[in-house]
């Protein structure tokens, strides 16, 4: 039963504030919405990376690539409106994974206010598109029936083909090649109802507090998008046992207790050698780029595997990132043992940390996304490395602090010379030069005579030092050394009289 202080949005999209996207707080949600329904491979992805105005869905010539729905707001008409990629709907004797994609094009058909019938002109009608179009006149929604790859003039008598279906409102278009979509776009225009609230839309968002942005890392199977499930309640990532279920990453908003989160979910990062298309070389750089834009990254272990060395490369991914990071054992279920559970924890986790030890400042929990088992005590991990984001060691403290750190275990002597520190202070704005953030890593400034001198392995005995004095669950600590300057030197000459 779902916790009567959180609430999951009706509108699930990127906040974003590049080109053809409107980032602001809750009133996406009062915009129209319009899905992109059809068989796989009519162009459904080109058509919603062309109305966005950028690539974000995925698309490849193979049918099927679009599996889990994705949303974003296009503004390119004279109504803004959020439009939704949708997996493409196979026919008879598909598998259970067709099923679970038929059911969410359905549940975006039920939510959408207006729906466009995405068709092949090259192909021709399709026994599919037949059955698809009596589905789409039962859900009572204006539809339009969009005829893709209509690519020059010499296409357009293909269109006669689709007449048959009885669709009042029809458009041909090339998604491809930017063909007819300003008449698809005035066509949808007549269609959409007025979104509510419009007034209150403002195009400025600077005073917004932008929500936490969580990836779901992992590799393929491991459970990722049945964890999303689990915080949501809801079936809203599709599961499935085949690996590469997810090929797009997914943001997902979700509202708790009053707190905004944006969930990535991510495709599953396999090795590089194991990858058997372009489409999955292309969703590992999703992934990737979805480490690199989220606050903080979940990583997922399969506990029945235990930590393998293609977890640790894509912990590799997390440390390099300077991000915040948690990592969740999941199927619990799975191994739990029926006595001595505490102790099998604890050895549970103290492996993970030896497997992992590069990433030792990640908080480990043991969960069961199945049964939903420690779920719950993930937000508590979240809100803890949100409360030590927001923890700093004052001037005076941390340069006493490197000082005694120094005096008591000196650097090593480099080519004869020997790292000298001059002057530490934290940093205001972080490691991403903003301070609009949530989970900003605490950055430390060291003033020394030359960085070359600094080894790695006196980095971390300086990064260890500070974790005594602020231990910064969650969260990498990152040293930024500067070389002398004569102003730093005299200011520290004269602190030391």
């Amino acid at each position: 039963m779902a916790c009567a202080n959180c609430r999951l949005k009706a509108t699930r999209t990127r906040q974003s504030t590049e080109p053809g996207v409107l980032a602001m707080n809750g009133a996406v949600n009062n915009l129209p919405n319009v899905a992109i329904v059809g068989r796989p491979n009519v162009g459904k992805s080109a058509l919603f990376n062309r109305l966005i105005g950028r690539r974000t869905a995925i698309v490849h010539d193979q049918p099927g690539i679009t599996r889990d729905r994705i949303s974003a707001v296009c503004t390119r008409g004279t109504q803004p409106f959020v439009v939704w990629d949708t997996g493409g709907i196979a026919g008879a004797g598909e598998s259970e994974l067709a099923v679970q994609v038929r059911h969410a094009v359905q549940e975006a058909i039920h939510n959408s206010d207006v729906l466009f019938f995405l068709v092949d002109a090259k192909d021709g009608l399709a026994p599919l598109d037949q059955e698809l179009a009596r589905m789409l006149r039962k859900s009572h929604k204006p539809v339009v029936l969009v005829i893709n790859k209509i690519d020059t003039e010499k296409h357009e008598n293909l269109a006669i083909d689709f007449a048959s279906l009885g669709f009042q409102q029809s458009n041909s278009i090339s998604a491809e090649h930017n063909r007819g979509i300003s008449e698809l776009l005035e066509t949808t225009g007549q269609l959409l109802p007025s979104p509510t609230g419009a007034r209150e839309i403002k195009p400025q968002t600077s005073n917004l507090k932008p929500p936490v942005a969580i990836a779901i890392i992992g590799r393929p199977n491991v459970g990722k998008s049945s964890l999303i499930n689990s915080i949501l309640r809801s079936e809203r990532a599709i599961v499935s046992e085949l690996p590469g279920t997810t090929r797009d990453s997914v943001d997902i908003s979700y509202e708790r207790r009053g707190q905004k989160f944006l969930f990535i979910d991510t495709a599953g990062i396999r090795r590089r050698g194991k990858q058997s298309s372009s489409v999955e070389v292309f969703s590992v750089m999703r992934a990737e780029r979805s480490i690199r834009r989220a606050d903080l990254s979940i990583l997922i272990v399969d506990l029945t595997i235990g930590v393998t060395a293609q977890d640790k490369r894509i912990a590799g991914l997390i440390q390099k990132a300077h991000k915040a990071a948690l990592v969740v054992l999941n199927k619990w279920d799975l191994v739990k043992p029926k006595r001595k559970e505490k102790q099998t924890i604890a050895q549970l986790v103290g492996d993970t940390r030896a497997r992992i030890f590069f990433l030792d400042y990640a908080p480990v929990l043991i969960a069961s996304a199945l049964t939903g088992e420690n779920i719950e005590k993930l937000f508590a991990f979240i809100e803890k490395v949100r409360r030590a984001a927001q923890q700093r060691i004052g001037t005076g403290v941390l340069n006493r602090l490197l000082r005694g750190a120094v005096a008591a275990n000196p650097p090593p002597m480099i080519s004869g010379r020997r790292l000298k520190l001059f002057y530490a202070a934290q940093s205001r704005q972080g490691t991403s030069g903003t301070r609009d953030r949530p989970l900003q890593s605490p950055e430390f400034v060291l003033f020394v005579n030359e960085p070359r001198l600094l080894p790695e392995t006196y980095r971390r005995y300086l990064e260890a030092c500070i974790r005594k004095a602020q231990p910064y669950p969650g969260l990498p600590i990152i040293l930024t050394l500067r070389p002398r300057s004569k102003n730093i030197a005299r200011a520290s000459r004269s602190r030391t009289k």
